[in-house]
This record gives structure tokens, C-alpha cells and sequence, in this order.
């Protein structure tokens, strides 16, 4: 393969994409002197081209396409082989600090050697590859680590602010009921504390959402939130009627819709997968419902097992937190014959997490969502509708992700509900899953 170290090409643009419509197929056309004229191939056949002949030159790269051609797919561990020798290939050919549009080719290829690996939610379906906007991506994070082991290091990249497309960024309603404000919005409020009809409760905090959303974007004011509408504390389904009114039924609904035909089963497949600790095969067991498990149902044997997917890493705080430490901070047990207070009490931080109250971990009674040592009654009595509402508790409270949770909640927000899928900067740990599924359709779950 020649050498293309005056390549001009750029993905990014939009000409490119004229570029490759504009081409013919099937017909040559005529040059000046009104003889035919060679055709150029397709951007993405010359990016194809150039990545399969950068895995036959290098060890490990047929058995990368031998793999994808049985399996219609490539495991974690091959995934990342995959990248590695591009990689390699890609300093080796364009030098140390390879361009951008050099690094978009290589994903481009990528996606059109191997289309089970593109991912149908990202605009051009390579990003997770190589992002040049966000200067993220498989390739780009390896090329990072392979400059450390050098004197010099590239520029840094740009990236997003790091809030952007999570939780705390206020979100634009632009279908509302009927919104109260000034005096009878104080009167509603009032109205809220003393009545026991659960039916007028619903109605009022309906016509008092953008009250409470302007309360908890609020710093100084937000902690006021469960004073000021106390009745999150003991009328059921209050989070999610304004998790509706955020994005819409729908959306809304997606997780509890689509948990056991698309995503369980996809989870329990990729954690056999993993090398098989103690509390591995113990979530295992109850996952698949063995009768011998004593421990969590099914639903949330999978939701863990999902955390061991997508673990946590150090953090700020630089101390290496296990899936099974990361886990007591989603998902708490309580006997029943023990004093919540005290628990709530030993709890520290604000972000919210579940706490299970019943005799043993595979019968429980009831579900809380804790909030700033706070209880929110769960709606249903179910493990997976209790991390339903756990989850949006934090747009509908304003609420942070918990360090430790960044890539299980950020794969639900960005895989599941499909919320800020393009403004969100992920871990790649968090496109693992989806790319393990296989084809693009089972990788959007």
C-alpha cells in the first residue's frame, strides 16, 4: 500500500460526502481529451481496503477477520486487539501524531469492514473509533497511551465540559400543561402539604413542574426541594410523572419495555463471558433463576451483572473501587427488622441509591429510592422498576451521578433512553456492550 502521508482527506466535511455521492457506479466518465477516465473507488472502499490490508501485514490481524467472518461479530478482547493494530499502523505509516482526518479513515474502515461494529446512534457510526469534534474514541484513547512511553507528548485534545449531555444540564420542556406562577403557584404549593387526595396531588405537581425545576437548578435553593413538596415522600409515581414531563411517555417508558426481550438477555450472554469471579457466577445464578440462589431476583442479579460489564474506575479520588463495593452504592439491603434511620443515617454523600427493606435479598417487601437521606416510595414493587425510578431521580432532582456509577448510568442514559446520545462524552468502557451485541440492530438493543 503506498504511502499516504499527503492525504487531504476530511471526513468531517460535508464536500467528502458529495465527493462520494457523485461517483458513478457502472459507468467511466471522460476527461478533457474525451477519453474515459479511471473511477476513484467510494472514501469508505479505499478506508476498507486500507484497514484489511493493515491486519494481513500484521500478526493477529487474519485471525481478527476469521473471527468477525464465523461470528458476524468481534469479542472485547479481539475488539481491542483490532485497535491496537491500527494503531501501530497508523504511526508506523503517518508518524507519531497521526492527523485527524487520518484517524477518521481508520474508523471510517473500521465500520466498513466490519459493519456489525457501527453504531446506528452516533452520526456517522464511527465515533466511538474516533471522534474528531470530541478528539475521543478507541483509537485515539490508544494513541494517548502509546505517546506516554515517548519523550514527547501530542497536544491535548479538546473535550467536552464535564457535565455536558449528563443530568445536570437543564433541560428545554417545550410541551407543558398548564403552569401556575406567582400567588397561585404559592397557593398550590400550600394546597399540596395539606390534601390527602392522591388524584389532586398529581394535578397540582403537574401544574407546578417548572416551579420545581427552576427550584432544583437552583444551588442555593435546591436542597429545599423536599420541604417545599414534601408529598415525593409518601404519594407513589410523583418522579415519574415529571420524568414524563422532561422527555415524553415514551422515552419514558423504554427501559421497563424493552428489559426482557432486548437487554437482560444480552447481559447475562456478554457476563459468562468474563472471567469468573465468586460473585460473578453468584449474580450469574440468580440471574438465569437458578432455585438454589438465594440472593437478588433476577431483574437485579442482571442490573449487577451489567456493573461488572461497565466497572468503575479510580476516579478522582484515585482508590480503585470493585464492581461489588461500587454495587452497595446502587442497590442497598435493610431486614425488615431493622432501623432504617440507622441506615439512612450511616449513608454518606447525596447521590441517590436504592434501599431494599424485606426478610432476605430475594423477597423483598418494599422499594425506596433514598435521597439526601431522604425515602421516595417506589411506584411498583419490582427490582427493575425500582432502578427505573433510581435512574430518573437524577434529571428529575438535579442530581449528579455517583463516581463510581458514571459508565452504568451513562450506558441506561445514552443506550436505553436514548437521551443526549450525541452531546455525551462516554468512557469507551460504555460502548462495549453495545458493540459486543453484534449487529447494528442488536447493538441499539
Amino acid at each position: 500500500m503506498k504511502s499516504e502521508k499527503g492525504d487531504t482527506l476530511s471526513l468531517s466535511s460535508s464536500d467528502s460526502d458529495v465527493r462520494e455521492k457523485s461517483i458513478s457506479t457502472g459507468c467511466s466518465r471522460l476527461n478533457k481529451e474525451g477519453s474515459p477516465s479511471v473511477e476513484k473507488a467510494p472514501l469508505s472502499e479505499t478506508a476498507k481496503e486500507m484497514v484489511k490490508n493493515a491486519l494481513l501485514r500484521k500478526s493477529g490481524g487474519q485471525d481478527i477477520l476469521e473471527e468477525y467472518k464465523s461470528e458476524n461479530t468481534l469479542k472485547h478482547r479481539t475488539r481491542r486487539q483490532l485497535v491496537n493494530i491500527l494503531a501501530s499502523d497508523m504511526t508506523e505509516r503517518h508518524g507519531r501524531i497521526p492527523s485527524r482526518q487520518q484517524k477518521e479513515k481508520y474508523a471510517l474502515g473500521i465500520i466498513s469492514l466490519f459493519p456489525a461494529l457501527k453504531d446506528p446512534f452516533s452520526p456517522k457510526g464511527y465515533e466511538h473509533f474516533y471522534d474528531a469534534q470530541k478528539g475521543t474514541g478507541y483509537l485515539a484513547w490508544h494513541l494517548k497511551t502509546m505517546s506516554r512511553t515517548t519523550a514527547k507528548r501530542p497536544a491535548k485534545e479538546p473535550s467536552l465540559p464535564k457535565d455536558q449531555g449528563r443530568p445536570k444540564r437543564r433541560k428545554q420542556v417545550t410541551t407543558l400543561p398548564e403552569q401556575l406562577d406567582g400567588d397561585d403557584c404559592r397557593e398550590a404549593i400550600s394546597f399540596l402539604v395539606h390534601t390527602p387526595e392522591e388524584a389532586s396531588v398529581l394535578e397540582k405537581m403537574k401544574m407546578t413542574f417548572q416551579y420545581r425545576q427552576d427550584l432544583v437548578h437552583d444551588p442555593e435553593r435546591s436542597a429545599d426541594v423536599f420541604k417545599t413538596f414534601p408529598r415525593f415522600l409518601d404519594v407513589k409515581g410523583l418522579v415519574n410523572q415529571d420524568f414524563n414531563l422532561l422527555f415524553g411517555a415514551e422515552k419514558s417508558s423504554k427501559l421497563l419495555n424493552k428489559w426482557d426481550t432486548t437487554f437482560k438477555p444480552k447481559i447475562i450472554k456478554k457476563a459468562t463471558q468474563l472471567t469468573q469471579s465468586t460473585d460473578l457466577r453468584r449474580l450469574l445464578k440468580a440471574a438465569e433463576s437458578h432455585p438454589e440462589s438465594d440472593d437478588w431476583d433476577s431483574d437485579m442479579a442482571t442490573l449487577l451483572l451489567l456493573l461488572h460489564l461497565l466497572p468503575p474506575t479510580a476516579g478522582r479520588k484515585k482508590t480503585k473501587i470493585s464492581p461489588t463495593d461500587a454495587a452497595d452504592r446502587m442497590v442497598l439491603f435493610n431486614k425488615s427488622c431493622s432501623s432504617i434511620d440507622e441506615c439512612l443515617k450511616e449513608r454518606e454523600g447525596k447521590q441517590p441509591f436504592i434501599l431494599a427493606v424485606g426478610r432476605t435479598r430475594n423477597k423483598i417487601d418494599t422499594y425506596y429510592v433514598a435521597v439526601d437521606k431522604q425515602l421516595i416510595p417506589c411506584h411498583h414493587t419490582s427490582s427493575l422498576s425500582a432502578f427505573d425510578e433510581l435512574f430518573k431521580c437524577h434529571y428529575v432532582f438535579n442530581l449528579s451521578y455517583d463516581e463510581s456509577l458514571v459508565h452504568l448510568y451513562t450506558f441506561v442514559q445514552t443506550t436505553v433512553f436514548n437521551i443526549d446520545v450525541y452531546s455525551t462524552d462516554e468512557s469507551p468502557r460504555v460502548w462495549a456492550p453495545k458493540e459486543r451485541g453484534g449487529s447494528p440492530s442488536s447493538a441499539a438493543m
